[in-house]
């Protein structure tokens, strides 16, 4: 059956990932009369109803969950095939998913881009820009950049660099509120705090050469890190964040970095995670040797390419 129908189990899947007939279309090229025409096909070869159809929604019956797993293996065993073929031809090609969260896609991955798709013009790129934390066997990603210390899992981790935290606050907000000069300082002023993670209201501090946690706290929460950045050259508050995110506004003095001696900047990984299933297929491989040359060009370290390993992830 799968073999006559994979036209059909790669629209019902493409549907599902978009949410509806009319946004798969966009995608696919046909109509979306077209596709619900072949998701009715695949349902009338397996005798069961897939999804529920509705003018303002659409989701999957308890059938379509469980086939749903299925067609994901369906579709992956002829990916795996089509990549091995590719790679043994010297293309490289198909859709990477990547996703990552808004500092790094604003401020690294954006301005790289481009020179990625001009090596390999058959690679279509779809990003999920997120400062939550996905999952990344659920949502089907080939590449997670994840900054910051990570929790153990199966995937396979590449180290791409190290990010440091810098303190910073407009000219015009240190005008009107004052400079802190000591850590304690901080729990007098507006501090912009990242939404989602706890340990962002504790930052990190020197005090005699020992560590100290200074609980801080502000009149705004977001959810993106790239908002917070611009509150605080708008003049919001104090903000806590990383210098790849930072660098273009303290270069141009729209921030002004705080604290620093007495900071503890945390060095953190900066790190590619990837599905082991994933690990083989030419575009991820070659997309991880990318970010890994542009990084040691821009560390000079003078190093390229990419090792896959299994690491904490």
């Amino acid at each position: 059956m799968a073999r006559h129908l994979l036209p059909e189990i790669a629209a019902f899947v493409r549907v599902h990932e978009t949410g509806s007939f009319a946004a798969a279309a966009q995608d696919d090229g046909r109509t979306a009369s077209g596709l619900s025409r072949m998701v009715s096909r695949l349902e009338d070869a397996l005798g069961v109803r897939l999804m529920h159809r509705s003018t303002r929604r659409l989701f999957l019956t308890s059938e379509g969950e469980r086939f749903l797993d299925h067609a994901y293996s369906v579709l992956a065993t002829l990916e795996a095939a089509q990549a091995e073929l590719s790679e043994a031809t010297g293309e490289t090609s198909g859709t990477l998913r990547v996703n990552c969260g808004s500092a790094f896609a604003h401020h690294r991955l954006a301005p790289m881009l481009p020179a990625f798709l001009a090596a390999h013009p058959k690679v279509r790129v779809e990003i999920a820009v997120s400062d939550r934390r996905v999952d990344v066997l659920d949502e089907r990603v080939d590449v997670a950049i994840r900054v910051g210390r990570l929790e153990d899992s199966d995937l396979h981790a590449v180290p791409l660099g190290t990010v440091r935290r810098v303190i910073a606050a407009s000219p015009d907000y240190l005008m009107r509120r004052g400079t802190p000069q000591t850590p304690q300082d901080l729990k007098q002023h507006d501090c912009l705090l990242l939404a989602g993670f706890p340990h962002q209201t504790r930052w990190p501090m020197l005090e005699d050469g020992r560590p100290l946690i200074v609980s801080v706290s502000g009149p705004v929460v977001s959810d993106t890190a790239e908002t917070l950045l611009r509150l605080a050259e708008a003049g919001a508050g104090i903000v806590r964040l990383g210098d790849f995110l930072g660098a273009d506004a303290l270069e141009a003095r729209r921030l002004v970095p705080l604290l620093v001696n007495v900071h503890d900047d945390d060095p953190s990984p900066i790190t590619a995670l990837i599905p082991p299933g994933q690990t083989a297929l030419p575009r991820v491989r070659a997309f991880i040797a990318f970010l890994k040359d542009v990084v040691a060009k821009r560390e000079g370290s003078g190093k390229s390419g990419a090792t896959l390993k299994r690491a904490s992830s």
